[in-house]
């Protein structure tokens, strides 16, 4: 599993600037600190060639020319480097970097108008709550940078999901499953599951409405954005199920669930149960366990349950009966409790019981779980201003407040204040945050990637989640190693190689020379 996070930014200096160009600063003034602090780029070029964006899970590929824009992410982005140099005043052909590999096996780097942090691949929750906020450590880096560095205007990052005028941007999740599961029965399952799992993972949002049409507060950030229940799109008439068929994998293996309708949480206990419930349901469902409560109206059901901070709303289902949000969460922790056995790993056991725990405190005081959800702590400290200053729904300061809950940056965020004192429970300690920033899982293919990239910056040309481009002295052509065995490359493969070897000629020779090469299928 992994995480994507879009960030939203502003140069409150400069008003009418290129989000784009915004996003680039972003991105080379991470690379810069990365030069300065490791004495290597620690980042390359991304490789493009096996990106498929097109293909749709129910068996059929979008023609290019009806694709939206933004879902051509095979493409350079919207501003070229040297548009971006150019309108920063430098050479055009000067160095500006729109992606970055990390060290840590992922990816930071422009994605239309956000600066965007692809977590590497990790097997399980725990380690992708840890890799992703190893993300919004990347993003504090790089504004940190931007602030002291003379002749520019500092940038603020948030991790949010609207800008509350209609236009929202996207906190991602992938899952590898199995291709044998067959898709239609991975939507029907997951369409209520997704529908409802907002209680326990929303992020909260001040004003009702895709466009803040209405004053109030809601559970979900993102949920008055979607449209439709399943679809290929992920910036218009985005769907709860999202069918992009791009595995980054062995094709005939796997397919990776790209899943488009959570929330970007800052609180560690929301992601955490945000991915790992997840997890678990897609193992309900590839083992035939999963429950099927159809809803009669999934996109106005996923609505109507975010827009009820109580949790009383009822939504309909297709048989006629009306449940909760609350109700349908019970009903697949029922399932997955049923499933798993006593002997079950530690994570899968503390998901259960946080899972069960936090249903029992929403049925009885949502209030009461202000330290483990994002839209309740938010909603807590919201009330607090509305009741010292009688204070309306519609007022612009709740705006700014709900704004500024998402700021990264430690002395102005108020979840990081939170945190501080102690009000919010943490899950990874700040030391292993920072390490994470700089170095990869051991058990996914990221290690093998990040390694690569740390280990020898000066011959690795190009990479993506599937591959490895290395250029070397003695080969007149590049040298590419496929990666598509995701959990091949891991570090008990592969790190003796790295300690062995005297450098990247003589690391290709090993690796290649095996009976069993450690990046083989």
């Amino acid at each position: 599993m992994g995480t994507e996070t879009e960030y939203g930014i502003i140069a409150p200096g400069l008003p009418s600037a290129n989000p784009t160009l915004l996003s680039s600063q972003v991105v080379n003034a991470y690379a810069a600190t990365l030069r300065e602090g490791l004495g290597n780029l620690a980042g390359t070029r991304w490789d493009y060639t096996d990106e498929a964006p097109l293909a749709d899970a129910r068996g059929w590929r979008l023609d290019r020319a009806a694709a939206h824009p933004s879902q051509l992410t095979d493409e350079a982005p919207v501003l070229s480097a040297q548009e971006i140099a150019r309108e920063r005043g430098e050479p055009a052909d000067a160095a500006v970097l729109m992606n970055l590999v990390l060290n840590n096996g992922a990816r930071l780097y422009v994605d239309h108008a956000h600066p965007e942090y692809s977590s590497p691949e990790v097997t399980n929750p725990h380690d992708a709550v840890l890799w992703d906020r190893a993300g919004d450590h990347v993003a504090l880096t790089a504004m940190q940078r931007i602030a002291s560095t003379p002749g520019f205007s500092p940038v603020h990052l948030y991790k949010n999901n609207t800008d509350n005028k209609s236009v929202s941007y996207g906190s991602h999740e992938n899952y590898l499953v199995p291709r044998r599961v067959p898709f239609g029965q991975l939507a029907a399952s997951l369409i209520p599951f997704f529908v409802s799992r907002q209680v326990l993972c929303g992020s909260g949002r001040v004003g009702i409405g895709a466009a803040n049409q209405a004053p109030g507060f809601q559970i979900s950030q993102r949920a008055d954005f979607f449209e439709n229940e399943i679809g290929l799109e992920t910036t218009v008439r985005r769907p709860i199920i999202n069918t992009r068929d791009e595995p980054h994998a062995v094709a005939e293996k796997y397919r990776r669930l790209h899943v488009i309708i959570g929330d970007a949480n800052l609180s560690e206990v929301s992601n955490y149960l945000k991915l790992g419930t997840t997890s678990l349901v897609l193992s309900l469902i590839e083992h035939g366990l999963a429950p099927l409560p159809e809803l009669a109206d999934p996109v106005r059901a996923l609505q109507s349950i975010s827009h009820d901070p109580s949790l009383r709303t009822t939504v309909e289902l297709a048989d006629g009966r009306r449940v909760t949000g609350l109700d349908l969460q019970t009903i697949y922790f029922s399932a997955a409790a049923r499933a798993c056995t006593a002997d079950a790993d530690p994570q899968t056991a503390d998901v259960l019981r946080r899972w069960e725990g936090l249903i029992g405190i929403l049925e009885n005081d949502p209030m009461a779980a202000a330290g483990q959800i994002d839209w309740v702590a938010k909603l807590k400290v919201l009330q607090a201003y509305r009741d010292r200053d009688s204070l309306e729904w519609n007022d612009a300061r709740l705006g700014l407040i709900d704004l500024q809950y998402a700021d990264l940056r430690p002395d102005r965020g108020i979840y990081h204040r939170l945190a501080r004192r102690g009000e919010v429970e943490l899950l990874v300690a700040q030391a292993d945050v920072e390490r994470a920033a700089v170095e990869p899982p051991r058990d996914t293919r990221a290690f093998f990637r990040g390694k690569c990239i740390s280990t020898f910056p000066a011959q690795v040309v190009g990479a993506s989640w599937d591959s490895i481009i290395f250029e070397l002295p003695s080969q007149e052509r590049l040298q590419r190693i496929q990666t598509r065995e995701p959990l091949r490359g891991t570090a008990a493969l592969t790190e003796q190689l790295f300690e062995q070897a005297a450098d990247a000629e003589d690391f290709l020779a090993r690796l290649m020379s095996g009976p069993e090469p450690p990046m083989a299928p």
